[in-house]
């Protein structure tokens, strides 16, 4: 069993929605400010895909998808270590709660979560102006 901290926020769109975006190789980068590139034959995740992600630094580093959950939880390694998970649950019409989980040992990596929650807040949530219109 894995020991790890969770780093949640309270998002005001469906699991769905909020699952679509967080399982598309493709808009990763806008909002994991840990990614700087995605590498990866396919574009939405499963249990056992391969890629790879370039960081902030410039280099490489090769990840597997591990647990796959669909519009529940998944997981990965990257450069072989396990890292954070993903967890999506419901709280009513409309709503989720959106969890990264991260092991004890990379609590310092919470902050870099923060960001990454509040970034897919501001994806998925409409602004005020646009509803005023």
């Amino acid at each position: 069993m894995r020991l790890t901290l969770d780093v949640g926020t309270h998002i005001d769109a469906p699991v769905s929605r909020v699952w679509r975006l967080i399982t598309d190789t493709q808009t990763w980068t806008h909002w994991g400010p840990s990614l700087k590139e995605v590498d990866s034959t396919e574009r939405f995740i499963r249990a056992g895909l391969t890629g790879r992600i370039r960081t902030p630094f410039g280099f490489w580093a090769p990840f597997t998808i591990e647990t796959f959950e669909p519009e529940r939880y998944w997981d990965w390694r990257v450069g072989g270590v396990a890292a954070t998970g993903h967890r999506v649950e419901p709280r009513g019409p409309d709503q989720c709660q959106l969890t990264f989980t991260v092991p004890v040992w990379a609590a310092g990596y919470g902050v870099v979560c923060r960001v990454a929650l509040n970034r897919i807040k501001r994806l998925l949530t409409p602004s005020i102006k646009e509803d005023q219109s």
